[in-house]
């Protein structure tokens, strides 16, 4: 065995940072062509209008955390959604990931909301309600964003 010198363990901060993730759902239906948009009663950003979606829970997949999301904020569940990413913000200091996602059903419907929410909209996406939230208003203003948009909507006509 090696009696060499042996060294001090040195002390390093182990520094962790918690991430949060977060979910939003851009609904499009095909037969109409129109986005739903939530009006948004309480928390961050209240009276403006947002998306379907929200925090990812610890230990819950981002899938997973998208579909919880939909069925808590619109009272049900979308069934064989065909489902795009089309963003992934990540904030300047690293700890806040959003993860929008196309979302593309036949028809519109009508939600059952929750608390979180006043009131909700299908527009098309060149008319979208004001005030939006600052979030929403980022990725709607982003060309490579709106072109990954109009990709998946160009996309979803030609499967049906």
């Amino acid at each position: 065995m090696d009696q060499g010198r042996r060294r001090p363990l040195r002390r390093r901060s182990l520094e962790f940072r918690a991430l949060t993730e977060g979910v939003g759902a851009l609904i499009y239906a095909r037969t109409t062509g129109r986005y739903l948009f939530l009006l948004r009663a309480n928390g961050s950003w209240p009276m403006t209008w947002g998306l379907p979606g929200g925090k990812v829970n610890n230990g819950e997949s981002v899938a997973n955390g998208l579909a919880r999301e939909i069925h808590e904020e619109l009272g049900g569940t979308i069934v064989n959604p065909k489902i795009v990413p089309v963003e992934m913000f990540t904030s300047s200091n690293e700890q806040f990931v959003y993860h929008t996602f196309f979302i593309a059903v036949d028809y519109e419907f009508v939600p059952e909301l929750n608390e979180e929410h006043l009131g909700y909209a299908w527009l098309p996406i060149s008319a979208v309600p004001k005030p939006l939230h600052p979030g929403v208003s980022r990725t709607l203003n982003s060309e490579d964003i709106v072109k990954k948009i109009q990709t998946a909507e160009s996309n979803y006509q030609q499967l049906v």
